[in-house]
């Protein structure tokens, strides 16, 4: 379909959307209030096409006229249009997608197929790619944080709308049977705008692993299935059916989860939340499989008659038949000529066994005594094996190659443990364990020793564990829940099998005795340590590197750690390399959008070389968040733009905030989305199969410089401007953000500390893009760019040549050019006016919005375009679109949040409700604001 078509149909089911809302708004609304509605749509409208300050003021007072409960009404009317926008835009990109695929085409650009085809074109034959696909694992892992918006019940609800919205684009629908399609999706409309958006209560952690479990049985396992379908489809499409006979395809998607396991500074996260997380995770694995399994027996009704089973499987089954007798107390066989049945029966039972076990502890029961019905995993996936084996022996391979290869798949993918869940900690509660058990146990002042002193005393009690006996109980109640979240991981390993366990993570991260420190504490739970001469290592420890400074010696810690033989011997006996994790986050927050992205640049390539030269594996784990301020932004282009040689056909990711329900709320999306992880992560690995390009030295000068003048102008403004942080806490919402039910973590990690290092780093990000600031995802870019090239032009022509050459550069400025549209300073002005020192309010306000302008003037030099997203104009309509919802909900936000605070003291304000739903509405318009 050709560009101008795909605008057209667009705009038809936007249209279509937004005809079907108003006539429920029209009539559920009372008239003054649709009517309020109508003009601050039609006027903002009005105003992005033409600026008339009279008109704007105009709108500002309509506003101020409206009652706290008509505020709310109107906001809640542009929070569904950015719902249906939403789903208008996902289903026409689908619809592409699906064309694409039709015409037999080259298919869109990171699909399987491209990129395959793009690996052969580059010489990649099929037994190299058999060596890439071996290495091949993309991992994203779910977070909870403050900055996700929906309720459940609204997810669940927009996936009506969007399957509805699907069901009209089928030519077959027509007449009475479009009547009843229409009439179906404007009801699922008006259940929308009846149903609350913002939640009755403050989310538990418990709320928040089922929140990210329920995207598995709504959409991740069948887009999984998908994925690895696709994958072999195009295997055999671009290589041939031979070639792809020859090429085994391990399953190489992993999920990680941080919810219920991330308890840095999260008070709510304890060894009893963790070990719910673990079994909710195992319940939901369990459930999926079981309705699999029911399918399955329905499917293989295939007759001993009419088929020869393999010996192998025969054998099995007449095992299982003599169990099943104990089992089943002799009661007559429903399958006696159904072999497949009659073991998908038992199965069943099987996992059934391990379902009511893992519920059974849920509820505080004591099973450590009673048998598992499969004692593992690979136990379940050798029985699944046996059939597909079996039924392929006897011609049946179609058959063992859909839905019974689909489970195999999903098992291979998800165990029983459905998610690797990480566990986090900041660095201090360790050093504080460590300190107290070693004055308690040989009377040592640990924090009295120098940093030489800590590890030589670490590596020697770690090989030494038994010199620290100590009595538990007479520890702090800090400490002893230390301990026991390392005994937890040592039993659920034992419980759901080893993978169940990703890795520890140490945030704040300043030393190799960092490290150190949590392997003694996991060596006092049996999981690390040494019997005899050998050594043996369960846990794996993912230092976490998120300052500006953490990162520029991050390879300095780690040659230090490497260094020591203990940890070395327990590396080897763990046997999965090192694992290192990188913070987008605080770094951005600390330096800014460049000296973050330039830190993040280098740490990474001096990590990797670091470990290369000790002979170490070692994989990255980016701890990206949904804005572009956190690492965000589009991820196939993000894993393409890492240092080259970095990404060896490992690829672990965090997916914050509302990131998860953009991506998996949808199993077409989900299924598009794991595409492009896995297609981005194929291509940076390229190099396995191939030669790696080298980063040209004069680049990597120049941004050295770039990033320096940007930090330096970044921190000018949020370290020495008089005043900043005053405007920062009151030109934004951040301080009425934590009031709003969206998250079990506190935003801020000291109440009532009014500094930049109190405010978490997510909400930094959230509160300036609420605002319409959007200042951590720019600020510092157009200053740097300017100083640099000056008014020479040839330096201007060299970044220019950077800009289309280098990946990471491009990548960088690309996404500065989205925020920076996102931004906007007419209406950042409005925020500003709330600061309780107009002076100061307005002297930091203007200093903003040059930098603002400057930014813009020097990256449209740069990219030699006439205007921002000039390369992307399909985003660029999608952004000025949303603009037309945004801005009257900003003008509302600062409204509501300047009357809220002038009855601040008073009792309860009416004026929360409406300030909390603009939070929600502003969110959903901006997409990726935490």
């Amino acid at each position: 379909m050709a560009a101008l078509s795909q605008k057209q149909e667009l705009r038809s089911r936007e249209r279509l959307l937004s005809l079907l809302l108003s006539r429920i708004l029209k009539a559920e609304l009372p008239r003054p209030v649709y009517d309020a509605l109508g003009e601050l749509r039609r006027g903002f409208v009005a105003l992005r096409e033409k600026d008339d300050p009279k008109r704007r003021q105009a709108l500002v007072n309509l506003i101020d006229r409206q009652s706290p409960e008509a505020l709310g009404q109107i906001i809640r009317a542009f929070n569904i249009y950015f719902s249906l926008l939403n789903i208008a835009e996902e289903t026409v990109s689908l619809r592409r997608r699906r064309q694409l695929v039709q015409r037999g085409s080259h298919m869109w650009a990171g699909s399987f197929h491209d990129t395959l085809l793009g690996l052969r074109e580059q010489g990649v034959k099929a037994e190299q790619l058999q060596g890439l696909l071996d290495k091949l694992c993309y991992m994203p892992v779910i977070t909870a944080h403050p900055s996700e918006a929906k309720r459940r019940t609204i997810k669940g609800a927009l996936r009506n709308i969007f399957l509805s919205m699907e069901a009209l684009g089928d030519p077959r629908i027509r007449g009475m049977y479009r009547d009843e399609a229409m009439t179906r999706l404007s009801n699922q409309i008006r259940i929308l705008w009846k149903t609350d958006e913002v939640r009755a209560f403050k989310l538990q952690v418990r709320d928040e692993i089922r929140a990210g479990l329920s995207y598995f049985p709504q959409s991740l396992f069948q887009a999984v299935t998908l994925v690895y379908r696709n994958f072999h489809k195009s295997l055999r499409d671009v290589y041939g059916a031979e070639a792809a006979e020859s090429v085994k395809v391990s399953s190489f998607l992993r999920f990680g989860s941080w919810i219920g396991g991330d308890r840095d500074g999260h008070p709510g996260v304890t060894a009893e939340v963790t070990a719910l997380a673990w079994r909710m995770q195992a319940v939901t694995a369990y459930e999926e499989y079981l309705r699999r399994l029911e399918g399955l027996s329905d499917q293989l009704s295939l007759s001993m008659r009419m088929c020869r089973p393999s010996t192998e499987f025969m054998e099995s089954l007449e095992e299982d038949c003599r169990q099943a007798e104990l089992l089943f107390d002799k009661r007559p066989n429903p399958h006696p000529q159904e072999p497949y049945r009659r073991k998908l029966e038992i199965m069943r039972y099987r996992i059934r066994r391990n379902l009511i076990l893992v519920q059974r502890a849920m509820d505080g029961t004591d099973v450590s005594f009673e048998e598992p019905g499969y004692a593992s995993a690979q136990a379940f996936l050798h029985d699944l094996r046996l059939i597909r084996d079996s039924l392929i022996g006897h011609g049946d391979r179609d058959l063992a190659e859909s839905e019974l290869q689909d489970l195999i798949h999903l098992v291979e993918t998800f165990g029983f443990h459905l998610l690797q869940l990480d566990i986090r900690q900041e660095s201090g509660r360790h050093t504080e364990a460590v300190a107290e058990i070693l004055k308690a146990a040989i009377g040592m002042d640990y924090l009295a020793l120098d940093e030489a002193s800590r590890l030589s005393t670490l590596a020697d009690l770690i090989a030494n564990p038994a010199a620290l006996q100590v009595d538990v109980g007479a520890l702090s109640e800090n400490t002893q829940e230390t301990l026991r979240t390392f005994q937890l991981i040592a039993h659920m390993r034992r419980a759901l099998g080893e993978q169940c366990f990703g890795r520890y993570v140490i945030s704040m991260t300043h030393t190799a005795s960092h490290i150190l420190e949590v392997m003694l504490l996991g060596s006092q739970a049996g999981l690390a340590g040494r019997v005899g001469n050998n050594w043996y290592c369960h846990i794996g420890i993912s230092p976490l590197f998120e300052t500006i400074g953490d990162l520029q010696h991050s390879d300095a810690v780690l040659d230090q750690l490497y260094r020591i033989p203990v940890y070395r011997s327990l590396l080897d006996a763990y046997g999965e390399g090192q694992e290192v994790m990188v913070g987008y986050s605080d770094s951005c927050k600390d330096g800014g959008i460049l000296a973050s992205s330039w830190n993040l640049y280098e740490a990474q390539k001096r990590i990797v070389a670091l470990s290369d030269r000790h002979g170490i594996h070692c994989r990255l784990f980016h701890g990206r968040g949904g804005t572009l301020g956190r690492g965000g932004g589009p991820t196939h282009e993000a894993i393409l733009a890492q240092p080259a040689g970095t990404v060896r056909g490992e690829l672990k990711l965090t997916e914050q905030g509302e990131v998860l329900f953009y991506k998996y709320n949808n199993m077409e999306t989900a299924q598009y989305e794991l595409t492009l992880g896995v297609t981005g992560t194929l291509k940076a690995s390229s190099h396995l199969v191939g030669k790696a390009t080298e980063d040209r030295k004069d680049y990597l000068a120049i941004m050295d410089e770039l990033s320096k003048t940007g930090e330096a102008v970044y921190r000018d403004l949020t370290e020495r401007t008089p005043g900043f942080l005053d405007y920062f806490y009151e030109a934004t919402p951040v301080r009425e953000i934590g009031l709003l039910n969206i998250g079990s973590r506190p935003s801020h990690r000291k109440k009532g500390d009014r500094s930049i290092g109190s405010v978490r780093a997510i909400s930094w990000v959230f509160a300036w893009g609420q605002s319409r600031h959007a200042l951590p995802t720019w600020y510092g870019i157009g200053a740097a760019i300017q100083s640099w090239r000056g008014d020479d032009p040839t330096r201007l022509a060299k970044l220019q040549k950077m800009y289309r050459e280098w990946p990471f550069f491009r990548t960088l400025l690309s996404n500065a050019q989205m925020a920076l549209y996102k931004a906007d300073m007419n209406i950042a002005g409005e925020y500003a006016h709330l600061c309780q020192d107009a002076e100061a309010g307005q002297r930091i306000f203007e200093l903003i919005r040059s930098r603002h302008e400057e930014a813009v003037r020097q990256i449209l030099h740069v990219a030699d375009i006439p205007r921002l997203l000039a390369e992307t104009p399909d985003l660029a309509l999608t952004l000025q679109h949303r603009n037309t919802y945004l801005d009257p909900l900003n003008y509302i936000q600062a409204s509501v949040l300047r009357k809220l605070r002038e009855a601040e003291g008073e009792g309860e304000s009416p004026w929360l409700e409406p300030l909390l739903r603009s939070i929600n509405a502003i969110a959903a318009g901006m997409r990726n604001t935490g």
